[in-house]
């Protein structure tokens, strides 16, 4: 298995519904734009992206949002390098389809209370349904280091509680850490970068916004 030297997560830019939550009333979440400092966020990114990665191959994956694709487009990855995959398991937690803004509020209210973890928004998914696909994806994700030609660059573009949940799937955390971290801002990134011995590092943590509670040992 020819696993990848570096697995970067990036978390899409500023989207019109980052910056006001009315939109969700008229336009469906996986519509969403891009603002002007999103694609600029995107940018940057796409600078720090292209030192990193050299002139070496990536293989990316992208959530099918528009917000995401956008995001990858203003990366300006060198296309002879790249080999880009639609991935849906990568997309953002879902909400419920048109969504009613002070519904939300009062649900998101309810799910800090609850937990982001096990609580489920009305006609979407729970953080733990999330954890579910992300799993999923890893499986194929696995599975694809074993062609002999693998890039030894992985890019996933995707969202912040994605990256979250990703990461607490890859290394193993409790819920209880997962409950305990923020999401990154837009444009963000955490590398899981290949160490010897075959174990990956996160390059930085996420923020913390409370102290992990556990109710077992595994805290």
């Amino acid at each position: 298995m020819a696993r990848p030297r570096r697995i970067v997560l990036v978390r899409h830019g500023e989207s019109v519904g980052n910056l006001d939550d009315t939109v969700y009333e008229r336009e469906p979440d996986h519509a969403l734009r891009l603002t002007e400092r999103g694609l600029a966020q995107a940018q940057e990114t796409g600078e720090r992206l292209r030192s990193l990665f050299g002139g070496e191959r990536v293989s990316v994956y992208v959530s099918p949002y528009r917000r995401t694709h956008d995001t990858l487009r203003a990366f300006r990855l060198d296309p002879a390098l790249v080999r880009v995959r639609e991935e849906p398991r990568l997309r953002e937690q879902d909400w419920g389809n048109w969504q009613d803004r002070d519904d939300v509020r009062l649900q998101k209210t309810y799910r800090d209370a609850y937990g982001h973890f096990f609580y489920r928004f009305a006609q979407g998914e729970s953080g733990a349904d999330v954890y579910d696909r992300v799993g999923a994806f890893l499986e194929s994700l696995h599975r694809s280091f074993d062609a002999p030609d693998h890039p030894p660059n992985v890019l996933l573009v995707t969202h912040g509680l994605t990256m979250r949940l990703f990461c607490m799937r890859w290394f193993h955390w409790t819920v209880a850490e997962f409950e305990s971290l923020a999401n990154p801002d837009n444009g963000e990134t955490r590398v899981l970068e290949l160490e010897t011995g075959g174990h990956y590092r996160l390059d930085r943590p996420f923020e913390r916004w409370c102290t992990p509670r556990s109710y077992g040992a595994t805290g």
